[in-house]
C-alpha cells in the first residue's frame, strides 16, 4: 500500500518558459544554451545543489563562466509557474490521507521559492539536497526521504522527469514513474492502488 507520494520539482509541479532563457541570450548577444551549458555542467551544478555553495555565489560564478555578469543575474531571476493540475493531484492525495513531499535537487533558496510560489502549503514535506548534503540519484537522498517519512520504501512511490534521477529509488525498493504529464502519473498512481481519478 502506496502511502506517501515524493515528487520532484522542476519539471513536474512547476514549470520555466525556455523563451524566457533565450530572450536573455538575444538581448546580451550570447550564444543559443550557453546559460544552461555553463550553469549545468556538473562542476558548476553539483556545489550548490549539495549545498557547498549558496545559489547567489552559483549565479555570479555562471555569470564570471560567461563573462557577462548582467545577463546571469537576469537568468538568475527567472520566474516559474506552478502547475495547477499537479498541484490538484496533490491536494487529491493528501484528501485520502496520502502523505505529499517534494525531492528536488535544489539550492538554499529553495523553501522561499516554494513559499513565494505557494507551492509548499500542498505538500507534507520538502526535502531539498541542498539541506540534504546529496543529490539524486543518489540513494542516500533517497534514503534520507525514508528515514523522515518513517516509511518502508514499498509504501512510497516516487516521480521525476529526469528518467536518470529515479535509480537510486529503485535501488532502495520505492516505485518509481518517469514522469511525462499528469495524466500518465495519475494512471500510474491508479495501477500502484493509490486512490486517486484518471
Amino acid at each position: 500500500m502506496i502511502r506517501a507520494v515524493v515528487f520532484d520539482l522542476d519539471g513536474v509541479l512547476r514549470r520555466f518558459d525556455p523563451a524566457h532563457v533565450a530572450a536573455i541570450e538575444a538581448r546580451h548577444g550570447l550564444l543559443d544554451g550557453s546559460i544552461h551549458a555553463a550553469a549545468f555542467a556538473p562542476e558548476m551544478l553539483d556545489p550548490v545543489i549539495t549545498g557547498r555553495i549558496s545559489r547567489a555565489a552559483w549565479v555570479r560564478t555562471v555569470g564570471e563562466q560567461l563573462a557577462h555578469p548582467q545577463a546571469a543575474e537576469e537568468w538568475g531571476r527567472h520566474p516559474s509557474v506552478p502547475d495547477a493540475g499537479m498541484l490538484a493531484l496533490i491536494d487529491e492525495l493528501r484528501s485520502h490521507s496520502i502523505r505529499t513531499a517534494i525531492l528536488t535537487n535544489g539550492t538554499d533558496t529553495i523553501r522561499a521559492e516554494l513559499r513565494e510560489s505557494g507551492i509548499d502549503v500542498h505538500v507534507d514535506e520538502i526535502f531539498n539536497s541542498a539541506e540534504i548534503g546529496v543529490a539524486k540519484p543518489d540513494p542516500r537522498a533517497f534514503q534520507h526521504v525514508l528515514d523522515a517519512l518513517d516509511l518502508p520504501a514499498p509504501e512510497v512511490f516516487f516521480t521525476d522527469d529526469s528518467s536518470s534521477k529515479l535509480a537510486g529509488a529503485e535501488a532502495l525498493g520505492i516505485r518509481t514513474h518517469h514522469f511525462t504529464g499528469e495524466v500518465a502519473l495519475r494512471a500510474a498512481l491508479c495501477d500502484a492502488g493509490v486512490p486517486v481519478s484518471r
